[in-house]
């Protein structure tokens, strides 16, 4: 059995005149979820070339020049949103995104250990940071595994 969020006035409308035009109900979790997700990284992605600086500091030494890899992870960012924004490509977006947030993991960790021991906010911040991409983690599977398989 699968959990069917309240739907909102606005939902029930839409699922409605979608149901009068004989187009099937899209499983509105599923579509709220990869929203999410999409927008999730597509605002990072942007922040990517907005404010570079920042990402900068946590690219460990390994990954090379600190500029070049921000750029990259940002495009790689705005390319995975993009691709579970559409129902079409969400699967392979949601998969790919979850490779990402996987490798973008280390700079996390980088942050932490700059940080050192938890003190203050940002310090806080940076190691609770840590344990908070495992929820992102589970989003990208959950909206891969929900989304349709390609014909």
């Amino acid at each position: 059995m699968r959990y069917e969020p309240a739907m909102t006035s606005t939902d029930q409308m839409s699922r409605q005149a979608d149901e009068a035009a004989g187009v099937p109900a899209p499983d509105l979790l599923v579509d709220r979820s990869a929203r999410g997700l999409a927008g999730l990284l597509i605002v990072a992605g942007i922040m990517h070339f907005l404010v570079p600086s920042p990402y900068e500091r946590i690219v460990p030494a390994w990954a090379g020049d600190p500029k070049r890899a921000v750029r990259w992870s940002g495009w790689a960012e705005l390319a995975c949103g993009s691709l579970v924004a559409v129902p079409g490509s969400r699967r392979l977006g949601a998969w790919a995104s979850l490779v990402l947030l996987v490798a973008v993991y280390p700079a996390n960790i980088k942050m932490a250990l700059d940080a050192g021991r938890p003190h203050d906010a940002m310090s806080w911040g940076a190691w609770l940071r840590l344990p908070l991409q495992v929820p992102l983690w589970c989003l990208a599977v959950r909206v891969a595994k929900r989304a349709s398989r390609p014909a």
